[in-house]
């Protein structure tokens, strides 16, 4: 039991590579160090199997059942590897050879590699390694191409050559981003494996998990493989997304994605280090430097594309179940949601609209009056969203069924390795799958859906089952003998077996086999949807998918999947929504109140308020249980949801000015506290709050039985957003609070846990120091909202600063910002002589209507107010908040100036500048 163990990685030479230079010892490894050389699941690892593989083997103690340890077979430090044999300069960085000399223990292993690397911009590397002799299959995804080489990187890369290794390191400070020199790469034809160190433990992204926000590193093995399976912890779910995000000590971040979409594991371990292994395909990384965790985010769309504008009634909230029973059925909760007058922007239907589950058809018996159901939601601007499935009904009689026949004679179902359409189990009984793979494809889904609109004029659609589910594993008739169905290496998939619950991986499609395309197959069914709901409404699309792949949110939004009614769901929809905030689709939220499962009235009103927080917001649930829609509750529990859903519609213009900041540089809506603190270490591991953009903190009960919240308010000033609120809609009139409403006051942190009174009634949130949130007067729709007048809540900082900022278009039309139609306002209050004038127009000016005006954080009585030069009247409260004064609206150039001593010791005061504060709106058009 005597070891090699590599102690130092090598020494830099001119040139910027490593020589080989091993420091040996005598001592074991540390436990954490140790890079698994027998990950095989279902095995029993003896000593002879391990060291068959030329690796070392010490038995550890046992574990419980299901748990993963130290492993007992690991890589020795002279386990044979690649060596870089040349290594020279292109255009945009470098290409180099890497050949191995020793076979590997998978067959089939590749001798001689392609090294490419791509310095694409300052802050993002590319390394690609592939065949180096023959072509392999790559992920149809369209990435930039650069044409320039960046010229001030801030990170350096440097190489080992013997065995060969990357090591990247951060410019600035030093710290080690990437070292593979920890394991050996292995690329086989289907295995490839790299390993790395980690310069910290704080890793997030690896979807689609249920887990925290944070990663564990204790020997943790996060699989990537479509799965339609209930949301449980340790399995792989609904999508595939094979990127992470980590912190580094000091408050920088970096990302990395492997643009792979084989089946995949990712095996963490507290060294800290990372283990890829995926089962075809190339190794084709990017690296984003950050450096911070926002930048990350933003540069990783610049490479997989940023998410669409949603319509805003996309925004609003959205009812559901799987049950309603009958399209009058439907209507009556409709019906009830109106007389409560309770917001409604979008009424679904799940599968028992169909005929038999059929797509395209509608059960004449149970939902004949659905057109007229769709009819009268689109006269009280409401929309209508119905379900649809990619498996086709494949036992209808021939020519009863066009969809079917229609896609059999074009050819479009994915078929057997014998070419026959291959027939699985789903909602219809047995059905062919969809080939969204094949452009024809696209035209039949197109022509379909034009035929379904003409009878029920829907207005979104909802793509389920399309990891692609079976109910079956394979097929009807199982699946072939092979690799592709049976590969030297299955990563760790739920059931064991890449035909678990879905089809053979043997299947033919248009593109590839079904193993290169399966983690795509929602992608390319969104992709299809989305263009052919543009066709048919010439309007922004809305659209949800169960599976997702990066790029996903360029075409749809995502539901967190089947959860159920149950505490423990609804916590862990936090880092659900969060993550997926980090994969580029910020329009995600989970089925508020549970879908399967009976809730109860404590659990559905936290959830209701949680939920009108999502991004997306659903509420949605399951056949054969008790009824859940705010109408189905108690007086007071009804009236705590319609309390917070109005809550959400007055902050609409908010919410959707975020949007349009994700749609155009790759901001996030739902955000992590880690993003807008990342030098603040106590909140890199929080998922149980997040916030709403820089400027609006939700902290959320998420326990039974109690009527107060700790949550960590980070440092500075925040203001209590009821009591902004109440004083604000008292000051207007709104009907929907009384005076009283707030149950807080500011909050002045720093940095700390707060223990917050939360009754059942209450959600507690809380407004940033420094911001500006454009909000209006709630209507029970988006449109009805959108016609108000905004009322701008100014929270004032230490320094009686603020900024905020608003975009406005009409709400549906296509590529408004593109075209130019739209308005983007900017406001912000400073000190006279710390700040400038600025201008309000555009297309949509004349549009937008600033009512009413508050502004918190004023330290003394205003002596009075001038708008263009006119004095104004004003109210003031001695909680220091001043929260009203006379109509402004943007006619010409209006500059609120509000006469009132600075506070103490500010900038301004400091310069002797005259006592004033300025609010002046900025447009960018």
């Amino acid at each position: 039991e005597i070891l090699h163990w590599v102690l130092g990685q090598g020494e830099l030479r001119p040139g910027g590579q490593i020589s080989a230079k091993t420091v040996v010892s005598t001592d074991k490894p540390p436990l954490s160090h140790r890079f698994d050389c027998y990950p095989e699941r279902r095995v029993v690892v003896t000593q002879e199997l391990c060291e068959s593989r030329g690796c070392c083997f010490i038995q550890s103690p046992p574990l419980a059942e299901g748990k993963q340890g130290v492993p007992w077979c690991f890589y020795p430090p002279d386990f044979p590897s690649y060596t870089l044999e040349s290594l020279n300069h292109t255009a945009l960085g470098m290409v180099g050879l890497l050949v191995r000399r020793e076979k590997a223990y998978y067959p089939r292993d590749i001798q001689k590699l392609r090294l490419d690397v791509e310095f694409e911009t300052d802050t993002r590397l590319h390394i690609k390694i592939t065949d180096a002799a023959n072509p392999r299959y790559e992920v149809p995804l369209d990435v930039p191409r650069v044409m320039k080489r960046a010229e001030n990187p801030i990170y350096s890369l440097n190489f080992s050559w013997d065995p060969f290794g990357v090591l990247l390191q951060r410019k600035a400070t030093g710290t080690v981003l990437l070292n593979t020199t920890v394991a050996p790469l292995i690329f086989a034809d289907q295995f490839l494996q790299i390993s790395t160190s980690l310069p910290s433990r704080f890793l997030y992204g690896l979807g689609e998990h249920r887990d925290s926000l944070v990663h564990s590193l204790d020997w943790n093995t996060l699989t990537l493989w479509a799965r339609d399976v209930s949301p449980t912890e340790s399995f792989n779910l609904y999508g595939a997304h094979p990127f992470y995000l980590l912190m580094e000590e000091g408050g920088n971040a970096h990302g990395v994605f492997l643009l792979n979409s084989n089946a995949m594991e990712v095996a963490l371990q507290p060294a800290p280090g990372l283990t890829w292994r995926t089962i075809g395909g190339v190794l084709d990384f990017y690296i984003f430097l950050g450096p911070d965790p926002s930048m990350v985010i933003q540069q990783y769309q610049q490479v997989i594309g940023f998410p669409a504008m949603p319509p805003m009634w996309a925004l609003g909230f959205h009812l559901c179940r799987w049950g309603y029973g009958s399209s009058n059925g439907t209507w009556q909760t409709v019906r009830a949601m109106r007389n409560y007058q309770i917001p409604q922007d979008g009424q679904w239907n799940d599968i028992d609209y169909m005929d038999g589950y059929r797509d395209f058809t509608l059960d004449s018996q149970k939902f004949s009056s659905l057109p007229s159901l769709v009819e009268d939601l689109h006269k009280h601007k409401q929309r209508y969203v119905m379900i649809l499935d990619p498996g086709i009904s494949s036992t209808s009689p021939n020519g009863s069924y066009w969809p079917f026949d229609e896609g059999l004679r074009r050819g479009l179902f994915l078929n057997t390795t014998q070419g026959q359409p291959l027939i699985g189990q789903v909602w219809p009984g047995s059905t062919a799958f969809a080939d969204f793979s094949n452009p024809d494809t696209h035209q039949w889904w197109l022509e379909n859906l034009q035929h379904f609109h003409a009878h029920v004029p829907f207005d979104g659609l909802w793509i389920d089952m399309n990891e692609p589910s079976n109910f079956m594993d394979g097929s009807e008739h199982g699946c072939p003998p092979g690799e592709l169905d049976n590969p030297p290496y299955t990563p760790a998939v739920l059931g064991d077996s890449l035909s678990a619950k879905t089809v053979c991986a043997s299947a033919k499609q248009k593109v590839s086999v079904h193993y290169n395309l399966h983690n795509l197959y929602g992608l390319m069914e969104a992709k299809a949807t989305a263009s052919a709901l543009i066709q048919l409404r010439g309007k922004r699309p809305f659209l949800i998918s169960r599976s997702t792949f990066p790029s996903q949110g360029r075409y749809s939004g995502h539901w967190l999947g089947d959860n159920r009614s149950q505490w423990k769901d609804m916590r862990y929809s936090i880092p659900g929504l969060l993550s997926f905030s980090l994969f580029g689709i910020p329009l995600v939220g989970a089925d508020i109140c549970g879908f399967s499962g009976s809730t109860s009235e404590e659990l559905c009103t936290r959830w209701m308020q949680l939920g009108a927080f999502y991004p997306f917001s659903r509420n949605h649930n399951t056949q054969n249980e008790k009824a859940q829609d705010p109408t189905a509750f108690s007086p007071a529990a009804r009236t705590a949801m319609k309390d917070v859903l109005l809550t959400r519609y007055s902050l609409l213009p908010f919410l959707y000015t975020l949007f349009h900041r994700a749609h155009l540089q790759g901001d996030t809506v739902a955000r992590p506290l880690f993003f807008e603190f990342p030098q603040d270490k106590a909140t890199w591991e929080l998922d149980r709050q997040f916030l709403w953009g820089q400027s609006l903190l939700v902290t959320p009960v998420l326990e039974p039985g109690v009527d107060s919240v700790t949550g960590y308010v980070p440092q500075g000033t925040w203001y209590d957003f009821y009591t902004v609120r109440s004083i604000t809609a008292f000051a207007r009139g709104w009907p929907w609070l009384s005076p009283n409403g707030g149950r807080g006051s500011s909050v002045n942190s720093s940095g700390e846990m707060v223990k917050m009174s939360a009754p059942l009634e209450h959600l507690n949130l809380h407004i940033r120091e420094g911001s500006i949130l454009p909000t209006q007067k709630p209507g029970t729709t988006t449109e009805a909202t959108r016609g108000n007048p905004l009322h701008l809540i100014v929270a004032l900082s230490s320094h009686a600063t603020a900024w905020g900022d608003l975009f406005w278009d009409d709400g549906e039309s296509l590529d408004t910002f593109e075209k130019g139609n739209y308005s983007y306002v900017v406001f912000n209050v400073t000190q006279v002589g710390c700040g400038g004038e600025g201008r309000c127009g555009g297309p949509m000016a004349t549009k937008v209507t600033v009512g009413t005006l508050s502004i918190f954080g004023v330290q003394k009585p205003p002596s009075k107010v001038l708008l263009n030069g006119q004095e104004k009247p004003f109210s003031y409260l001695d909680s220091q908040v001043w929260p009203h004064f006379s109509v402004l609206s943007w006619v010409g150039v209006p500059i609120l100036r509000v006469s009132t001593p600075p506070p103490p010791g500010s900038q301004c005061d400091q310069r002797g500048d005259e006592d004033s504060l300025w609010l002046s709106c900025h447009a960018r058009l």
